[in-house]
């Protein structure tokens, strides 16, 4: 049975009001249904994973392109799909407003906004105005789509932790739902965002090996997510394999694949 746009944006909210939501990133149509498969209760795309399965970079892809890959994720399961919608791809509010009107038109259930352009940040009021924009573009459209206000200062070590907090409190006061700052690495320090964001419902990326989901979940984290963990983890499947073929004439030994029902 096929759900419905409206009933999946209704359950992704949901899934944000208790516990923890796990949050994995496929970046095509065939890991998208073998996640559903496989159990998970919602996904959400990666800009980066998106772009390297295309022989790109991150950032490179531009934003039609992205609509399109957005659209066929959207159709392609029952489950609610969160947008890596980089920037919005805009500098100015007016425009990241008419961006996300048409990742809305895509059959997405939330989105994420970052405060970033290349290896810069933009100022916290643009940044603000940003994030005011996108919510208003939600609201107009009449749809029940969650907005992520994405801030990566610690990513590109342009901000520290208390800078952080500050920018992410911005972002839940100018309408976000949830927040999010890639490069939380440390269980003390994402325990401090949770508290002072609270209740905003934080995410959490798993891009450090010391982070698991029993921990997270025990010091209030509402959902984690994978980014291009997921990707970088079969890259590195391939290569290898590739390298044995090449190098030693020969494939690893691999599992019988796997039939689904």
């Amino acid at each position: 049975m096929n759900v419905s746009t409206q009933e999946k944006r209704r359950r992704f909210r949901a899934l944000h009001e208790s516990g923890l939501l796990i949050l994995p990133n496929p970046w095509d149509i065939g890991g998208a249904k073998r996640l559903e498969r496989l159990g998970a209760q919602a996904i959400a795309s990666s800009s980066a994973a998106f772009a390297w399965s295309k022989g790109l970079e991150d950032f490179e892809v531009g934003r039609d392109a992205l609509l399109a890959h957005l659209r066929e994720l959207a159709a392609s399961t029952n489950l609610p799909l969160n947008a890596d919608f980089e920037n919005g791809f805009a500098d100015e509010p007016e425009q990241v407003a008419e961006n996300v009107r048409l990742a809305i038109e895509t059959g997405i259930a939330g989105l994420s906004i970052e405060d970033r352009h290349g290896d810069e940040l933009y100022e916290l009021e643009l940044a603000v105005a940003r994030i005011q924009a996108a919510k208003q573009a939600i609201i107009d459209s009449g749809e029940d789509v969650l907005l992520i206000g994405r801030s990566e200062g610690l990513l590109i070590d342009a901000l520290d932790l208390g800078q952080t907090i500050t920018r992410l409190k911005a972002f839940a006061q100018a309408g976000a739902d949830v927040v999010y700052a890639p490069g939380l690495r440390e269980l003390d320090d994402i325990a401090q965002v949770v508290q002072a964001l609270a209740p905003t419902p934080l995410n959490v990326l798993l891009i450090h090996p010391g982070l698991n989901v029993p921990d997270l979940a025990a010091i209030g984290v509402r959902r984690v997510s994978t980014g291009s963990q997921l990707a970088l983890a079969t890259w590195n499947r391939f290569e290898e394999a590739s390298l044995q073929l090449l190098e030693q004439g020969h494939l690893p030994a691999t599992q019988a694949h796997r039939r689904w029902s």
